[in-house]
């Protein structure tokens, strides 16, 4: 079962990029912007990271901590976080377990072909762990200001 708008986000533990468990209730008291994306280092995820970086400051200005996550490796964030300066955590998911929890790990089609993949969504979760909105399907231009505008108008 997937969560949906209205409802509390039941608890996930993963593995960032320092190899730390992550819990969601870490967070708390505070607004988690908690993004999906398919894969580090490529033009559209590339793209998306850096435009949350860009508008790092804005966020934590509402109390609020971006969340990436993706199937990829410990080491592979890593070296995403190091190419393009990010300063937020990026989550492993390699097991998709998070990714089916919110129901973005999904029948893709590509040039004919079709595979399971990460479908590019945003899920906006409030102070008390209630999933708030949810974006899906992302077209990366102007994705981050709609959720930072979210965040300033409606929470």
């Amino acid at each position: 079962m997937t969560v949906e708008v209205g409802q509390a986000v039941e608890n996930f533990a993963l593995t960032n990029n320092k190899g730390e468990k992550v819990n969601l209730s870490d967070y708390k008291g505070k607004h988690v912007v908690l993004y999906f994306y398919p894969k580090d280092d490529t033009p559209g995820c590339t793209t998306e990271a850096c435009d949350f970086r860009d508008n790092y400051e804005s966020f934590q200005d509402l109390d609020a901590v971006i969340l990436g996550i993706s199937p990829d490796s410990e080491e592979s964030h890593k070296k995403f976080i190091d190419k393009h300066e990010l300063p937020f955590e990026l989550l492993v998911d390699e097991d998709k377990e998070v990714a089916e929890q919110f129901g973005v790990w999904q029948l893709k089609k590509k040039f004919g072909n079709e595979y399971m993949g990460i479908v590019r969504s945003t899920f906006i979760i409030d102070k008390e762990g209630v999933l708030r909105q949810e974006f899906r399907n992302v077209q990366v231009k102007g994705h981050v200001e709609k959720a930072l505008n979210y965040i300033r108008e409606e929470l």
